[in-house]
């Protein structure tokens, strides 16, 4: 369980349920273990976003896997911070 859960958060059964997410655990792990990258890594997946997964993996010569394996974690780290905040 990770340390931003507030009392609060669970006592609501929703946001507990929000909680429960492979989503959200995987946020959770990137956040703790690497909170020196977490801007970086919500800038580069807003950057895939807006350039596509094929562009963008071109463009900075990344493997369509690696460039989905980056926006998926930029989107889990700001799951994470959207549910525990």
């Amino acid at each position: 369980m990770s340390a931003r859960r507030t009392a609060k958060a669970a006592d609501d059964p929703f946001l507990e349920s929000l909680m429960d997410t492979s989503l959200y655990s995987m946020g959770a792990f990137f956040s703790d273990e690497h909170p020196d990258l977490v801007s970086e890594v919500i800038a580069q997946s807003e950057a895939i976003e807006q350039a596509g997964l094929r562009a963008y993996a071109e463009e900075h010569d990344m493997t369509l896997s690696a460039c989905f394996e980056t926006l998926l974690t930029g989107l889990a780290v700001r799951y994470y911070n959207a549910v525990a905040a």
